[in-house]
């Protein structure tokens, strides 16, 4: 409810999240712009040696919870390692389900094919990334998942659950989907063992280069900001009353917040006026121009 009220524009990073964001809050679609996430090309950059298919390497890192697939794990990586024996797993995350996936390893007497990495700090997360041939995302919802484009700038192959916005992100020829069931998921990692002697990570990693810039992001995001300044304000003495009536106690305490706000606004006028601001030039809705991944493909096709 509070949303209809305040919010000027919305970003959302897929256009799955945009939808989801309208249908629960009520704003209006125009309000709501897609602006995906990116990934650090410089960062996250293929191994200069490429792999051996000899041995296929997968590998998971995710949070090991419910909500990102960690039981979809238990089952598929059982079965993975009985109909290939040249695959092996490393697995990097920690959390709650780690247990089962560690009981997982006992039972099947995977030890040897099943690496468990536990937690992996951001800055070692690429070399983890570029000892494997496939990245395997077990989600049961993702508005986007950045981990998919690491992966891909890093060369993997991506087998991913079709869920939220996954389908949005990386093009047909990059990644797999399957449905979050056990069965379609080792069937995806069937076909992605197929196709992966005809994967280049350098080439993967050029492409995401062009697809994916914080700088784009950066750019588009300061674009639908620009639009929200110039949006028609609502006196804050009209929009306090409207606070009072979420609650008891939850009025009150977002009355208190946006005086604060308020405040703390006035402050960086005095110290910065707005007319020493650059501001972008206003280029209508943003979907028009470039909303998708698949209309920035098409563009640089063009």
């Amino acid at each position: 409810m509070l949303g209809r009220w305040d919010i000027d524009q919305a970003i959302c990073v897929s256009h799955t999240s945009k939808e989801n964001t309208v249908l629960r809050s009520g704003i209006s679609p125009d309000k709501v712009f897609m602006v995906p996430n990116a990934v650090d090309t410089a960062m996250f950059t293929p191994s200069s040696n490429r792999l051996s298919c000899d041995e296929i390497i997968i590998v998971v890192i995710s949070r090991l919870v419910y909500r990102k697939g960690a039981d979809l794990l238990v089952e598929v990586i059982p079965e993975v390692c009985r109909l290939f024996p040249k695959v092996r797993f490393i697995v990097g995350g920690d959390g709650p389900k780690r247990v089962r996936l560690e009981e997982m390893r006992e039972k099947f007497s995977l030890q040897d094919r099943v690496e468990m990495l536990g937690a992996v700090p951001h800055a070692q997360v690429r070399s983890v990334l570029i000892s494997g041939h496939i990245f395997l995302n077990s989600s049961l919802t993702e508005a986007f998942c950045i981990a998919i484009l690491e992966a891909a700038s890093c060369g993997l192959l991506t087998v991913s659950t079709r869920v939220g916005g996954v389908p949005e992100v990386l093009p047909d020829d990059m990644i797999v989907l399957a449905e979050p069931d056990p069965e379609d998921m080792v069937r995806a990692v069937r076909q992605a063992i197929d196709i992966l002697p005809g994967i280049d990570p350098q080439i993967m990693h050029r492409r995401m280069k062009k697809l994916y810039s914080w700088d784009d992001v950066a750019k588009r995001t300061e674009i639908v900001y620009d639009r929200a300044m110039q949006s028609s304000n609502t006196n804050l003495l009209d929009r306090l009353p409207r606070y009072l009536t979420c609650g008891a106690w939850a009025g009150k305490l977002f009355c208190l917040v946006m005086i604060i706000n308020y405040l703390v606004w006035c402050l960086l006028e005095f110290l910065q006026p707005a007319e020493g601001i650059e501001e972008v030039p206003d280029i209508g809705p943003l979907h028009i121009h470039s909303d998708s991944v698949d209309d920035q493909c098409e563009a640089q096709r063009n």
